[in-house]
Parts: structure tokens; C-alpha cells; sequence
């Protein structure tokens, strides 16, 4: 075998030009379905970084009727739906790969937030357990966060977003100021971040309408007060921080399981559902699929055509060999020995093909990326099976050249000019 590859490398460098010539089909075309892929992942990855956000890996769990989440100030509160108990949400930090919980409530507010006479519009009041910050992955910026005297002395304080902080204060510091949900006055004791910020790449309109995130921001209230300003036992929100981005939608839809098993409500729309986060990037990478894949067979074309050149240029040097086939065979080479050759000959001519294809393609890759400003992402394995698969291509195209090669009869191979 080491000797079949010294010679193959010795015939390829001997016709270097008819050589290369001969690879060129196989290198455009892995060429082609390198930097399509790495095209294909790169954006499936950037979809999925634009929906899930910072790698926080958190996974929002809500009271839904039917496929919409349920509003509980147009339809109030619902039978059957009880308050969170402890021990529930004590089943869903035992779900396997759930690594944190808290319980929140949530309302859009158009005109109930105010300091003096500015308006939070389209702003939402938050209320949260003392846990909720540790599981989003909240840092404290300005001020102080909640204690738990707070929770337990019902005190009316907030924590403002920077979103919040600038619409209703509009550069003045905010510590200590008081403003107004729902008339009641709250002191605002703290500013609060993502230990983490995030912004989805926009490369085009429609991207604009699917990732960006349009909020006038949110004021964050101890949950203990939030029946002074809405209702006593308002069915609450979950939300919880998993061990990985992978694993957020199963353990999701168990989340929502947990709390599932405590209803008792007549309506069988009304559920838990998870935030399928992940759901939502491969419907919208779904939408791409069909064009990627004939881009891919078109490709793919251009390797059969790769192929059949090799297949060509391999008859041609058995023509041009004839006599040294004919003179091997006279001093007892077998046919297993002349096939052999002439195939490992094809499989090496096709693998320096898929190799240059693989650098090829990596390098178009970078400067599509570079001119379209789109993400890529190099697939290794890709790049391995590409050049498996032009050694196949090899094997498969050198089979009748090689097959022709092993039954010239010696005797007219050695009397041919």
C-alpha cells in the first residue's frame, strides 16, 4: 500500500498541470459545499444567539389559554389555577438539568407608572421573589437591591432597568425618588442590569421585526406588595436558569408539567407552557432549508463532473502506461496488484483534490462573511467527511480505468507502441 502511495504521489507530481487540472472539479466542488455549510451553521448559530440572547440560559414558563399567553387583566383570575406553593416549585428545581428558580408576576402598564407627570408607556411592573435576580443573572448597577425586610415589612420600593430609569428620569438620578404604580408611591432604591448585555444582530428589516426587542423598560417591586397595587392570589410566572442551552426546551416542557399537575380547572386550554425558545429558531431555520439544499446538490454536481474527469484522465494514463503494465504483469504482478495501483492512484489524486477543496472553502467562507457580513461557523466534521468522501469519488471513478488497467493481456500490452 506504501509503496502504491510513493508512486501515486510520483506519477501526480510528474503531470503536475494535468494534475491539478483534473482535481479542479473536486475542488470547487468541496470548495462550494464547505463555505455553504460553514454559511448554513453560521446563521442557524446567529439565529439561535438572536433568540436565546447572552447564553443566560433561562427559560420563561407562563399560564397560557390555548396558544396565547393568558391576560389575566381582561380575562381576571382563573378557576382552578392556584397560587405556586413551595412545594411545587421545590419539584421543579429537582427537574433534571434545572439549576435555579424564582416566581415572578408581570403586567404591561401604558399609563400606571409615573414620576411626576412622565409617563412609563409601554413599560411593565415586575413583581419578583428574592430569588429572581440570582436566576436571570441581574446585577445590581446603582443603589442597593431587595432585602428581605422588604419582603416581610411589605415596604413599597422598586428597582428600575436602565430602559425605565432614562424614560422616567431622563438623566436625574433616580436613588431615592419616589414614583407612582398605580398611585401608590414606591421608593426607588436600586438600578438593575444583565450581568451580561446582549443585542441581536440586525442585518436587514425583516431581522429588525424578529429579534428586536421594543420595551420602554421595567420597574422591578417586591411580589409581597403586589396585591397593594393589583390582586391577591394572581397566578404567577416561572422562570428557570438550565445547565445548558440545549437543554432548555425539555426541561422546560417539564417545568410546566410540575405546575400542570396542580390545576384543577375545567378548561383544558388553559396550561403552563414553556418559552420554547429553541423551537422558534429552528422553525425560522426551517425556512431556509430548501433553498441551502439545492445549493448543496448543485454543488454536489460539480463532483460528479469532478469525477467523471478523473475517471478520464486515469484512462488516459493507463493508455500511456500500457507497456509498464504489460512488463509488470510479465514478471508476475497479479491482477489485485495492478488494480490496487491504479485505484490508490485516483483515491490520493481525488484526497489532494478534497484537501485544497476543504482550504478553499474555508477561505471563501471568511470572505463571504467578510463582504455579506454573514456569521459563519466551520464545520470540522464537514471538512472531514468532504474529504472522505472525494476519496470515494476517487475509488468509485477509478474503478473502470483500474479494472481496464489489471486485464490488459501482458503479451499485446508489451507488442503496443
Amino acid at each position: 500500500m506504501l509503496e502504491n502511495i510513493r508512486l501515486s504521489f510520483k506519477g501526480i507530481w510528474s503531470h503536475k498541470m494535468r494534475s491539478f487540472l483534473t482535481m479542479l472539479g473536486i475542488i470547487i466542488g468541496i470548495a462550494a459545499i464547505i463555505a455553504i455549510v460553514s454559511t448554513i451553521q453560521g446563521t442557524n448559530e446567529q439565529i439561535k444567539e438572536n433568540l436565546i440572547g447572552s447564553g443566560d440560559n433561562t427559560v420563561e414558563i407562563a399560564l397560557h389559554q390555548g396558544d396565547d399567553t393568558f391576560e389575566i387583566m381582561y380575562e381576571g383570575i382563573p378557576a382552578g389555577v392556584p397560587v405556586i406553593s413551595q412545594d411545587a416549585l421545590k419539584q421543579v428545581k429537582e427537574v433534571d438539568h434545572v439549576e435555579n428558580a424564582s416566581l415572578y408576576l408581570s403586567r404591561p402598564e401604558y399609563d400606571g407608572v409615573y414620576y411626576l407627570n412622565t409617563a412609563l408607556s409601554g413599560g411593565s411592573v415586575v413583581g419578583i421573589d428574592e430569588n429572581y435576580f440570582d436566576t436571570c443573572n441581574f446585577i445590581i448597577q446603582k443603589g442597593r437591591g431587595f432585602t428581605t425586610r422588604d419582603y416581610l415589612d411589605y415596604r413599597k420600593v422598586a428597582l428600575l432597568d436602565k430602559d425605565s430609569a432614562d424614560v422616567l428620569f431622563q438623566g436625574e438620578d433616580p436613588l431615592g425618588k419616589t414614583i407612582e404604580i398605580k398611585r401608590e408611591p414606591y421608593i426607588v432604591v436600586g438600578i438593575v442590569a444583565k450581568s451580561k448585555e446582549f443585542e441581536p444582530v440586525i442585518n436587514s428589516l425583516e431581522d429588525y421585526y424578529t429579534y428586536a426587542q421594543i420595551s420602554a423598560g421595567k420597574v422591578y417591586v417586591p411580589d409581597s406588595t403586589w396585591p397593594i397595587i393589583y390582586q391577591f392570589d394572581e397566578p404567577q410566572n416561572l422562570v428557570i436558569k438550565v445547565d445548558s442551552t440545549d437543554n432548555m426546551t425539555t426541561a422546560g416542557k417539564e417545568s410546566a408539567n410540575v405546575l400542570n399537575n396542580y390545576l384543577t380547572t375545567d378548561d383544558d386550554t388553559v396550561k403552563y407552557q414553556a418559552q420554547d425558545l429553541l423551537e422558534q429558531a429552528k422553525k425560522i431555520q426551517e425556512l431556509g432549508e430548501s433553498t441551502n439544499s439545492m445549493l448543496i446538490w448543485i454543488a454536489g454536481i460539480s463532483l460528479i463532473v469532478g469525477g467523471i474527469g478523473v475517471m478520464n484522465i486515469m484512462l488516459v494514463s493507463v493508455t500511456e502506461r500500457t507497456q509498464e503494465i504489460g512488463l509488470k504483469k510479465a514478471i508476475g504482478a497479479r491482477k489485485s496488484n495492478i488494480l490496487g495501483q491504479f485505484l490508490t492512484e485516483a483515491a490520493v489524486l481525488t484526497s489532494m483534490g478534497g484537501i485544497l477543496g476543504v482550504i478553499s472553502g474555508i477561505v471563501l467562507a471568511e470572505v463571504i462573511s467578510r463582504i455579506s457580513e454573514t456569521p459563519v461557523a466551520i464545520s470540522i466534521p464537514a471538512a472531514i467527511g468532504a474529504v472522505g468522501f472525494s476519496m470515494v469519488i476517487g475509488i468509485i471513478f477509478g474503478m473502470l480505468p483500474s479494472y481496464k488497467a489489471a486485464n490488459l493481456d501482458p503479451i499485446d500490452a508489451l507488442r503496443r507502441e
